[in-house]
Formats: structure tokens, sequence, C-alpha cells
């Protein structure tokens, strides 16, 4: 008896929940219908989301919303619409929206923006550029865009080769969290300063 009372709430719960989520869902599109830009961000967002992303008629649907939001000056839908666009793999639609992100401090649009360019992802590769996407994201503690520029550095692409800006983009990206610029930055340094590292220091650690 006690199992079925259960039983019966958590499905008139659950039924309650999936209708104040439709009752929602009605009132954010028709405030969208009236140029709410923060409604259209809203209602778009969970379509293009999760396992709804991969229906292509909800996925372009909440794209719409999305597409709506950003005219309307709603900068996430905006932000959502060049990530969309990168994944996606749509790099020259996607350049125009990332751009706009990281000019507003977007660090993950800075980082995709760099790739773009670094490996000519429908535009012709540009390691001037790339390099230039990639330190604004390192400034705002990317520690993966912080080592690109110190690969960009190190194979001098674009730039003249630096082992002293090298080693800064690697503590940068140290100091960013990412334990592989750690690495490379102790690295470089002990042997500028004269300490064995790598294999052989390991091997005349091993045998002493």
């Amino acid at each position: 008896m006690i199992q079925t009372i259960l039983k019966n709430s958590t499905l008139l719960i659950a039924l309650a929940t999936v209708t104040l989520m439709a009752n929602q869902s009605q009132i954010l599109e028709k405030a969208c219908q009236e140029n709410n830009a923060t409604a259209c961000y809203e209602v778009g967002l969970p379509m293009i989301q999760g396992d709804n992303a991969k229906v292509q008629d909800i996925r372009e649907k909440g794209m719409s919303y999305m597409r709506k939001a950003c005219l309307l000056d709603e900068y996430r839908g905006c932000d959502e619409m060049g990530d969309r666009y990168y994944k996606n793999e749509n790099y020259g639609i996607a350049r125009t929206y990332l751009t706009a992100s990281c000019k507003r401090g977007i660090k993950s649009a800075c980082e995709s923006v760099g790739t773009i360019y670094r490996d000519g992802h429908d535009v012709k590769p540009d390691d001037v550029l790339s390099r230039e996407f990639y330190e604004k994201a390192c400034t705002l503690q990317s520690g993966d865009a912080c080592y690109n520029v110190a690969i960009i550095y190190r194979g001098g692409f674009g730039v003249t080769k630096s082992r002293e800006k090298e080693k800064e983009f690697y503590k940068k990206g140290c100091d960013a969290g990412l334990k592989a610029g750690c690495m490379k930055f102790t690295e470089l340094d002990n042997e500028d300063k004269g300490i064995e590292t790598g294999l052989w220091a390991d091997i005349k650690a091993f045998i002493n």
C-alpha cells in the first residue's frame, strides 16, 4: 500500500515537473517573440545542449533562438553561436562570432580563433594572427594557449626564435595551472643553470 502511494506520488511529481517546464518554455517563447533577448537565449539553450543537440531539427530551432538573441545584443547568444559553429567545423561562420567574443574577453573564443589561423581552417594560415589570439587567451589564464605561444617562439613561427620568450610563456602556462607548462619551464630553466635534466640525468642519479 505504502509503496503504491509512493509510486503514484513520484509519478505525479514527475508529471507536474514536465508540465511546469512546458509552461515555462511557452512563456519564454512568447517573450522571445516580443523581442526579449534573454528569453530567446534561455529558451534556445536547452535545444543545443546534450541529447537535443544530436537531433537536427531541435538543434536548428535552438540556433535560430540564439541567432535572434545575438541580434538583440544578448552576447551570450553570440558566444554560443560561435562555439557551436566551431564544434561543427563551420569555421568560416564561427570565426566571425568567435572574434567578437574574444574581444569581449571570452577565453575559449580566443583559443579557437588562434587554432583556426594556426591550422588554416577555411582561412589562409597566419602565424602572426594565431599568436595574437593565443596571447590574448593566455592573458585570460588559458594554460594551453600560453603553451602554444611558447611553441611558436621555439619554432620561430612568424616571430624570431626566442628561448627567453619560450620560457616566459611556459611559465605563464604553469601559473595558469598547466602541468606541462611547469615541466617545460623547469627543464629549460635547469638547463640554463647548468643542471642536468632528462634521461641522462636520471641514469647518473641511479648509478650514484
